[in-house]
């Protein structure tokens, strides 16, 4: 299954089994953040911003060190608890073996909390490097950081979704979903950012920049 079609089928089990209050206050939340006019994300042809996080393992991984070894495909997403993350985390993971043929590396960020992410790590089989950004610094470097507004607050609430604890912060923070594609001198050749968190960069595009580099 491709991921396009993975995130249509998470689309019609979110839209069958979500009342449809809470349906509208999530679409509410894509349509305000893509009617905003703020330009979300860094843009191609910028510098990527450095930055130093701990993976699973609490082992520390620098974006500039990952660079001295090829291209970084640099997804932000939004958790383990997210559907349409997962979907799209497992089809990177089987396309992992050509982004590593075609030289590139990936990298996942999220800020949920070590420990859960440990534990997707480890449920969906995932092997590349998948770090967390618990206060969103990294995120917010990128220019893709928002706080959660409260009728979407007080939906996860509803649901037994307290965010700051997953995350292990304070703060009720998420990324907008992007993906950059960065080469070896820490130039974005390409970004992706996209406020509708129920769709991600396919897979194969991600292979048409690489092969590009």
């Amino acid at each position: 299954m491709s991921l396009t079609q993975a995130l249509a089928e998470a689309k019609q089990e979110f839209i069958a089994h979500t009342p449809l209050e809470i349906q509208a206050e999530m679409f509410r939340q894509i349509r305000e953040q893509q009617e905003s006019g703020f330009a979300y994300g860094r843009q191609e042809g910028q510098k990527a911003k450095d930055f130093i996080l701990k993976n699973a393992l609490g082992e520390t991984i620098s974006l500039y060190e990952e660079l001295s070894k090829g291209p970084v495909v640099l997804t932000f997403y939004r958790g383990g608890w997210c559907p349409f993350c997962n979907s799209q985390l497992k089809a990177y993971q089987k396309v992992l073996p050509d982004i590593e043929a075609l030289g590139g590396q990936l990298i996942a960020i999220s800020p949920q909390s070590p420990d859960n992410t440990l534990s997707q790590q480890e449920k969906e089989g995932l092997t590349f490097q998948v770090l967390s950004d618990t206060h969103g610094l990294v995120a917010a470097f990128y220019n893709i950081l928002y706080d959660v507004p409260d009728y979407i607050k007080n939906i996860m609430k509803q649901i037994g979704m307290d965010l700051a604890e997953y995350n292990a912060t304070n703060r009720w923070i998420l990324p907008i979903p992007s993906t950059f594609m960065i080469d070896e001198s820490g130039i974005i050749r390409s970004a992706y950012v996209n406020p509708d968190f129920m769709q991600r960069l396919d897979p194969e595009n991600i292979l048409h920049e690489l092969r590009k580099l």
